[in-house]
């Protein structure tokens, strides 16, 4: 699917706003409720779009640290710790990085008591990791979503 001027302005607007509506969309944009539903739809359809969601102020919500981990694996054991990991509810995102067999890893605790408990007894538990490094979050500039916060 190639996606033109428009479709970038759509997913601009979903992007500053999951939940504005065709209308709204269709106003900032000079075109029709069912033009605007037509193209996110097949947007959906092609797999652009894969799902609308919520953001969610994580530190607001009780998670007040913010952590990224490196975690290098033996590259037979790389699936198994990442599954391993993206099924423990502290891990925000896992995903496999180039490198030695690299998983690149966001974790959300309470405080760093429960960072500490992640990390000695859930993530220095699993069979296969080789080197771990850790960075703690100080101020987040800009979101995932472009927009600063």
């Amino acid at each position: 699917m190639k996606i033109d001027e428009t479709d970038h302005k759509i997913l601009a607007c979903l992007t500053e706003n999951g939940r504005m509506s065709y209308v709204d969309i269709g106003k900032r944009l000079n075109l029709s409720r069912v033009s605007v539903r037509e193209r996110v739809n097949q947007l959906i359809n092609e797999g652009v779009i894969e799902k609308f969601s919520v953001v969610i102020n994580s530190e607001l919500a009780g998670k007040k640290v913010s952590a990224f981990f490196e975690v290098d694996c033996e590259p037979a054991s790389l699936v198994e710790v990442a599954e391993n990991l993206v099924n423990n509810p502290s891990v925000a995102s896992c995903y496999q990085m180039t490198g030695p067999s690299t998983l690149h890893m966001h974790v959300l605790v309470d405080d760093f008591h429960a960072l500490e408990k992640f990390t000695n007894e859930e993530l220095y538990a699993l069979e296969g990791i080789t080197r771990v490094e850790s960075h703690i979050l100080l101020r987040r500039f800009k979101s995932r979503t472009g927009l600063k916060l």
